[in-house]
């Protein structure tokens, strides 16, 4: 335990690590904050005057006018907003919304528009998936509302993986475990879960920062010569230093999180976090999970991939001489899956297993642990078919406890080499 202390004192003591400790904290605040000024709201006043509405007063404002929508989404309130959106249409003799005159949409159909695009999407064509007008839906169909939802997933995966039937019936048993109806609170923005994935990203490059020198630094300054001749200067020390900067980067993610999501919460409300997930993306999301559950299942899976990255970069450190190869052969697996994003279409199975099986694969943008659970992309060996974001998570776990194993093993035998 004294080694410890003295370990994680040592790191913490750097100034590079005390820099980078005040710019997570200062990053997560603004982080934080950032997602609430992208709201936005207008409507018009009795006088026919236009007022604009930003931030905490917008979120404010839909939360208001919303009311009659909030809390279970029955198939009658669905019905309810298709009707009125149809009599305002018809009123004004028109077919498409920007046809309506000034302040109509924003004083009229903006209350209930969230309950619109789940129609769409639920009563789509089941042959090319193409979403009809909804003045071409009759408001009678609409009460066979979540069937259609059902529907709409079946022929999507139909669609999307004709190849693989059995990935298609996974997926369809997976959403009967998703309960309905849904539940719909306003307020709680999708940038603010996008924020939370940015934010996880630049804390796991810090933690590249912190983790990169922990081994070579010893070999390059030749402190490690010395270390190893103590009592403890092997099997010990190395644990120690892998247990030390991965408690100090653990630490520092969780209380950057905690109060993010706390700062976060607090301006959306925290009612919104019952909000089915399926009400803020699409209607045939295939994880039962509310926006709280989402935002929880992001962070285990962010701190998973950091735990593995960090052992990853603990292991290279424990090989190399050199802290800026360290630090560059770091970088360059951490963000090659968003490499991989950019350059590669997941339809290569291949490009999607690589992207799966490196350490930070629930934080890197564009397909991190957020995206990919409101996708419907499967891993499939043989009889064996994984959820992405499940793959994820079990691999992180695995490659955590490997990296670990390996980085002690390499430190141990490094001057036998």
């Amino acid at each position: 335990m004294r080694i410890l202390q003295l370990e994680m004192k040592k790191v913490i003591k750097s100034k590079r690590t005390c820099v980078l400790i005040a710019a997570a904290l200062f990053l997560t605040v603004a982080m934080a904050y950032l997602p609430v000024t992208y709201e936005y709201a207008t409507y018009y006043d009795e006088t026919g005057k236009k007022v604009e509405l930003e931030g905490v007063e917008a979120i404010a404002y839909l939360k208001e006018i919303r009311a009659d929508i909030t809390g279970v989404i029955t198939p009658e309130k669905v019905r309810l907003a298709v009707e009125q959106y149809q009599a305002v249409m018809q009123e004004y003799g028109v077919t498409e919304t920007y046809d309506l005159p000034e302040g109509v949409y924003s004083n009229r159909i903006i209350p209930f528009s969230p309950l619109l695009g789940g129609v769409k999407e639920a009563f789509a064509n089941r042959e090319n998936g193409i979403a009809p007008s909804l003045m071409e839906i009759k408001p009678e169909r609409v009460d066979g509302y979540y069937e259609a939802c059902v529907e709409r997933l079946g022929s999507l995966m139909k669609m999307e993986q004709k190849d693989n039937p059995d990935i298609g019936e996974l997926a369809l048993d997976m959403y009967q475990d998703v309960e309905t109806p849904y539940v719909y609170y306003p307020g709680y923005s999708s940038n603010a879960l996008e924020y939370e994935g940015f934010l996880a990203m630049l804390l796991l490059l810090i933690g590249i920062v912190i983790a990169a020198p922990v081994f070579s630094s010893d070999y390059q300054t030749g402190a490690d010569d010395i270390l190893r001749c103590t009592k403890h200067g092997r099997f010990r020390l190395g644990v120690v230093k892998l247990v030390a900067v991965a408690g100090i980067t653990v630490f520092l993610f969780m209380i950057c999180m905690t109060l993010y999501l706390l700062i976060s919460n607090a301006y959306f409300g925290w009612e919104s976090l019952q909000t089915s997930m399926q009400m803020e993306f699409s209607i045939t999301n295939l994880a039962n999970w509310s926006l709280g559950d989402l935002q929880i299942a992001i962070v285990i899976a962010c701190l998973l991939a950091l735990i593995a990255t960090i052992s990853f970069v603990m292991f290279l450190s424990s090989n190399c001489r050199n802290v800026v190869t360290t630090l560059t052969i770091g970088f360059i697996v951490c963000l090659t899956p968003m490499f991989l994003s950019l350059l590669f279409s997941d339809s290569s199975r291949i490009v999607l297993w690589l992207r799966c099986l490196l350490p930070s694969n629930g934080i890197c943008p564009p397909d991190g642990f957020l995206y990919e659970a409101v996708e419907y992309k499967f891993l499939k060996a043989g009889s064996l078919i994984l959820w992405v974001p499940y793959a994820m998570l079990i691999f992180a776990g695995i490659e955590a406890v490997m990296f670990s194993l390996l980085a002690v093993r390499s430190y141990i035998g490094y001057r036998l080499k």
